[in-house]
Formats: C-alpha cells, sequence, structure tokens
C-alpha cells in the first residue's frame, strides 16, 4: 500500500465542504430563505448520515438564529 495522501477528495469531504459553503453564505448575509434551508438540507440528507462536521454546521445556523443575528425570510 502507498502512504502517499489521496488527492481525491472523499464523497463524504465534498459534501461536507458544500454544505460548510452554504453555511458560511447563510451566516454572512444574515438571512436564510426557504430555498436557502433546502438548499442545505438536500445537501445534509444527501449522503443518509449526519457527521459530527455536519452537525456542528447546522448548530452554527441554529445559534445564530436564537441570539437573534439570522433572520428567517419568507417563511
Amino acid at each position: 500500500m502507498n502512504d502517499r495522501p489521496s488527492i481525491y477528495i472523499s464523497v463524504d469531504s465534498q459534501s461536507e465542504i458544500a454544505i460548510k459553503k452554504i453555511v458560511d453564505k447563510i451566516i454572512s448575509s444574515g438571512k436564510m430563505s426557504r430555498q436557502d434551508h433546502t438548499l442545505l438540507l438536500s445537501q445534509v440528507f444527501a449522503n443518509g448520515d449526519i457527521s459530527d462536521r455536519v452537525r456542528r454546521q447546522i448548530n452554527r445556523i441554529l445559534d445564530q438564529i436564537q441570539t437573534g443575528q439570522l433572520k428567517l425570510i419568507g417563511w
């Protein structure tokens, strides 16, 4: 077996990267629309498993909503 790091990103990692980008966009805008919500959920549940990293990303959004720093738009 070779010890070189793989240049390919696993599907799980790609999904986590996509989720982080969505969460970062939502938090930086200070708003979450229904469309953002649908996009986020489709990425979260596409894999079938929710990793701790993904759970932390979701918690970032929930924390922002609870503290009033994130507004829900078009609900």
